[in-house]
């Protein structure tokens, strides 16, 4: 990445055109060249732990250089498809940043940090399973360019204020969504052989009163083994469980991983006990 000192002169018939960027979310890299993905608009939700939080109401990807146009017309043409993919992420729904606070950390986890999270930068103590740039962020790292790391989180920020007696409650519940095996709904489920479950999301609700606040997180993911959903035209397609015997081995795995996160877990089985789920289930309990 090249930069420049100072901005080249214009004629006054040409006035160039400038704009505010409010954050800088990371690069990457196609076959011709790098895209630059800022955040163009951005909303004020509220405040967390003194510190306002943002929510991405706009991105704007930047092509970095114009080697393309020298480029053979097959690459042209790829590089177009992929570039047009990219555009797809300008209305990625439930981004969120901060300039001070991570967001990507539970209460329990910054309080482990203690006085070390004030003096390292928000990149560095950052959970990257719910970095949702950490990728993008890899040509800023490698650049130096620590002042234009900006961590994102995909998932949901919400604040109200409850009333308990006389006393009045401040909640925050936070939704971090793991950048790992992600996908939508059907295309992606189960785990993969290192026990790392579909759609991913730890939800923390924090309640603060008379200087106290408590943290309570939970999670929640896909049935912790290997099993997939073939999408057809049915309005509920059949589950299939691939190599079963592989599934104490996969559960343990993601269980250890919880334990070593979060310590003592409780697992809750949320799904139907008949029909197709009822499979799931039974697999679900024989791994156990």
């Amino acid at each position: 990445m090249k930069l420049i000192d100072e901005l080249p002169h214009c004629s006054a018939v040409r006035v160039p055109k400038i704009q505010t960027i409010n954050g800088v979310m990371g690069v990457l890299k196609l076959l011709a060249g790098l895209y630059l993905f800022v955040i163009t608009e951005r909303e004020c939700v509220r405040s967390y732990l003194g510190n306002p939080i943002f929510k991405v109401s706009s991105i704007k990807i930047l092509p970095c250089d114009h080697s393309l146009k020298s480029s053979p017309a097959e690459q042209k043409r790829v590089e177009t498809e992929y570039s047009s993919l990219l555009n797809a992420a300008e209305s990625t729904p439930g981004l969120f940043f901060s300039y001070d606070a991570n967001l990507t950390l539970s209460m329990q986890r910054l309080h482990d940090l203690g006085d070390e999270s004030k003096t390292i930068p928000l990149w560095r103590q950052a959970d990257p399973r719910y970095l949702w740039n950490n990728y993008m962020m890899e040509v800023l790292i490698d650049n130096k360019l620590d002042p234009y790391l900006l961590p994102v989180v995909q998932g949901s920020f919400h604040h109200f204020q409850a009333a308990i007696g006389k006393d009045i409650v401040d909640v925050t519940v936070i939704a971090r969504r793991c950048t790992r095996r992600t996908g939508t709904r059907m295309w992606r489920r189960g785990a993969d052989p290192d026990g790392y479950v579909a759609n991913f999301v730890e939800t923390e609700q924090i309640m603060q009163l008379n200087g106290y606040a408590t943290s309570f997180v939970q999670v929640c993911g896909s049935m912790p083994f290997l099993w997939e959903q073939i999408v057809n035209l049915k309005y509920k397609p059949k589950f299939e469980i691939v190599k079963p015997e592989e599934a104490p081995r996969v559960a343990e795995r993601h269980f250890l991983d919880l334990r070593k996160r979060y310590g003592v877990v409780l697992a809750v089985d949320l799904v139907n006990k008949d029909g197709g789920e009822g499979h799931l289930c039974e697999m679900y309990g024989n791994a156990m």
